[in-house]
C-alpha cells in the first residue's frame, strides 16, 4: 500500500493477544540452529544478533501489515484495505498533477479545489519537533500546502471540534433526561444509597456493596442491559468505533451518534462551502491532516459516501508523520520555512486581548478533543444548574466536582457532587485496550454506574496517536515516550480555549447551514450511526484449524 507498507507497534505493553481463532495460518520457515547468541543495541537503537564466532547480523523491525491487523484488534478486509491504499500522499500528488494537466489543457471541468483540513494535534506533534509554536506551524503548513504543492485552502479542525461538542453536549442532555424519564431516577438512588452503604462497609471493614444501573439482578455476559441511553460512549476514535463494530455490537447503541471534527468538517467542506463555492461536492478533493492511521478507516466509511456525487467527505487522510515525511522528501527545512496568513474561513485564529498578538485558539480540554470536560461543564449547567464547573482538565477539580485515579493514569473518574453530598453525574475516561476492555464487560453485564465514558484506543489519548511523530532523539528536554507525549499535550493545550458556545461563527452556522438543528437535514449534516459487522466465514483464512 502506498501510504505505509507496515503498521508500527508503539505501544507493545497495551497489545492485547488475538485468540486462536483469529490468527491466520502462515508458514513459518525453521531457522538453523546456529545455537546461542546475544542481541546488541549500538547507538542509533538498531539491533544486532552477535554469534558465537563473533559475527554480527542487524535485525529486521518487527512489522504487521495492514492486512494481518488492525489496533482495534480487527481484520481489516481486502475491501478496506483498498478504500485505505487511496488515501496517500502519492494520491495527493497524483491530484495536483491532474490540477496542473487541467490548467495546461484548458479542461478547467477536470480541475478540482483542493481543501486542507489540519487536526490540532498534528499542529501540536510538529511544534514538539521543530520547536515551533501552534501558530508557527500552521502558517508554515498554509505556505507548504498553498504555495509549495498548490492546494487552494487550509482549514483548521479545531473549528469544527466546536461543532462536534455542541452536537455531542446536546445530545447526551437528551440521553440523560431520556434515561431519567424511564426508571433512571429510581437507579440513581438505588445507586446513592449503595454508595452510602459501601462507605459504611469500608469504614466497619466489611464486603463492598455494588449498585447495578440496568438490572437489579446479574444478566448473562451477552444480555444487552434494559437501559441504553447511559453510559453514552465517545465516538471521536475510529480505532474503538471499528473494535465495537466488529467485535462488541451491543454497546453500540451506547456510541455517541454526532460525527468527529474530522467528518464535521467533511460535512462542513462538501455541502456549505461547496455550495458557498459553487461548487459539486465532487470538484472539491478534501484532505485531513490526523494524529491517527485509523482515521483513514473512518473516512472510508460507506456512511461518509456522498452516492448522487459519488465522492466521500473526506478524501484522502494522511497522518502527521505521513506530513513530515513529505517535508523531508522534498528536502524542506521547516524551521526555516516561510510563514503565509492563515484563511479566513474555518480557522479559530484571533488577536490575543492580552498581548494584542495574533494566536490560534483551541478548545479548553485534553488533546483527546476535550469532549469530556465540555460534555460535564455543559450537562452541569443545563441539568442541575450548577455554573461553576471549569472546562479545563488541570483544574476541573472543584468544590463541585471530584476527580480519582483509577489503577493507571489512562483511568479516571469525574463525580459531581450536590450540596448534599450525591453524586449527581459520573464521567469517567478510559484510554487503551486493557482499559476499554473492561468497560465493555461492565456495559455488557449491567455493572457501569457512569453517565458517559470518553474513550480512546491509543493510551495516554489522541496525543499519543500512532500517526504522531515519536520523540526527537535530538532533544535534550525530553528523555522518554512518557515525557515526550506529555510535551505533545502540553503544547496542545497551549492554544487559549474558546468555549463553543462562544464561537459566533458557529452559531452563525446553525442559523444559515442547519436552520433547525432536529431536522432530518441536521441529522444527515451532523450525525452518523453504527453497523454491527458480522464475521466473514467465506475467507479462507479465516478458517480455524
Amino acid at each position: 500500500m502506498a501510504f505505509s507498507s507496515a503498521l508500527v507497534l508503539t505501544d507493545l505493553n497495551d497489545y492485547i493477544a488475538p485468540s486462536q481463532a483469529c490468527i491466520k495460518p502462515v508458514e513459518v520457515e525453521k531457522s538453523e540452529n546456529k545455537g546461542p547468541s546475544e542481541i546488541k543495541v549500538d547507538g542509533e537503537g538498531a539491533y544486532y544478533e552477535i554469534s558465537q564466532d563473533g559475527g554480527e547480523e542487524k535485525l529486521e523491525s518487527a512489522s504487521i501489515t495492514l492486512n494481518d491487523c488492525l489496533a482495534c484488534s480487527g481484520c481489516v478486509t481486502s475491501a478496506e484495505s483498498v478504500l485505505i491504499s487511496m488515501q496517500s500522499q502519492d494520491e495527493l500528488f497524483k491530484i495536483l498533477q491532474e490540477n496542473k494537466l487541467a490548467i495546461e489543457q484548458n479542461q478547467p471541468h477536470n480541475h478540482r479545489t483542493i481543501v486542507i483540513s489540519i487536526s490540532p494535534q498534528s499542529r501540536a506533534s510538529l511544534a514538539a519537533k521543530y520547536q515551533l509554536t501552534p501558530l508557527q506551524v500552521h502558517r508554515k503548513l498554509v505556505y507548504f500546502f498553498k504555495h509549495f504543492l498548490g492546494a487552494h485552502h487550509v482549514f483548521d479542525t479545531a473549528f469544527t471540534q466546536d461543532l462536534s461538542l455542541v452536537e455531542s453536549a446536546r445530545e447526551f442532555v437528551d440521553r440523560f433526561k431520556r434515561y431519567m424519564q424511564n426508571g433512571g431516577e429510581a437507579l440513581e438512588a438505588a445507586m446513592q444509597q449503595a454508595d452510602k452503604e459501601k462507605q459504611t462497609q469500608a469504614e466497619e471493614g466489611k464486603p463492598k456493596v455494588r449498585a447495578r444501573r440496568a438490572r437489579a439482578n446479574k444478566p448473562s455476559e451477552s444480555a444487552a442491559p434494559i437501559n441504553q441511553d447511559v453510559p453514552m460512549l465517545a465516538s471521536s476514535c475510529p480505532g474503538w468505533v471499528c473494535y465495537a463494530e466488529k467485535t462488541h455490537g451491543e454497546v453500540l447503541p451506547y456510541i455517541n451518534a454526532a460525527k468527529s471534527p474530522q467528518q464535521m468538517m467533511g460535512s462542513l467542506v462538501k455541502d456549505y462551502f461547496a455550495k458557498k463555492s459553487g461548487l459539486t461536492p465532487d470538484q472539491i478533493y478534501h484532505v485531513s491532516i490526523m494524529p491517527c492511521y485509523d482515521k483513514k478507516l473512518e473516512a472510508s466509511r460507506p456512511d461518509f459516501f456522498l452516492e448522487q456525487y459519488n465522492t466521500r467527505e473526506v478524501d484522502c487522510v494522511l497522518t502527521t508523520s505521513e506530513i513530515d515525511k513529505m517535508l523531508i522528501e522534498q528536502s524542506l527545512d521547516f524551521r526555516q520555512m516561510t510563514e503565509s496568513p492563515i484563511d479566513d474561513m474555518f480557522n479559530k485564529v484571533g488577536i490575543d486581548p492580552a498581548t494584542q498578538i495574533e494566536t490560534v485558539y483551541g478548545v479548553s480540554g485534553s488533546s483527546s478533543g476535550g469532549g469530556l470536560e465540555y460534555i460535564f461543564a455543559t450537562a452541569a449547567r443545563e441539568l442541575f444548574n450548577i455554573h461553576n464547573v471549569p472546562n479545563d482538565p488541570l483544574h476541573i477539580a472543584s468544590a463541585n466536582v471530584i476527580v480519582k485515579t483509577g489503577k493507571n493514569a489512562d483511568v479516571k473518574e469525574y463525580s459531581l457532587v450536590a450540596e448534599d453530598g450525591r453524586i449527581l453525574l459520573r464521567f469517567a475516561t478510559a484510554y487503551g485496550f486493557r482499559n476499554i476492555q473492561n468497560v465493555v464487560r461492565k456495559i455488557k453485564s449491567g455493572n457501569s454506574n457512569y453517565h458517559y465514558i470518553e474513550v480512546m484506543a491509543c493510551p495516554g489519548g489522541c496525543a499519543n496517536g500512532g500517526g504522531q511523530l515519536p520523540a526527537a532523539v535530538e532533544s535534550e528536554q525530553v528523555v522518554n515516550a512518557k515525557d515526550w507525549v506529555g510535551h505533545v499535550e502540553n503544547i496542545y493545550r497551549s492554544s487559549q480555549g474558546v468555549k463553543p458556545e462562544d464561537n459566533e461563527i458557529i452559531k452563525a452556522l446553525y442559523n444559515e447551514w442547519i436552520v433547525d438543528s432536529s431536522s432530518e437535514r441536521a441529522h444527515q449534516l451532523l450525525r452518523t450511526q453504527y453497523h454491527a459487522v458480522t464475521q466473514n466465514l467465506g475467507n479462507p483464512l479465516a478458517t480455524k484449524w
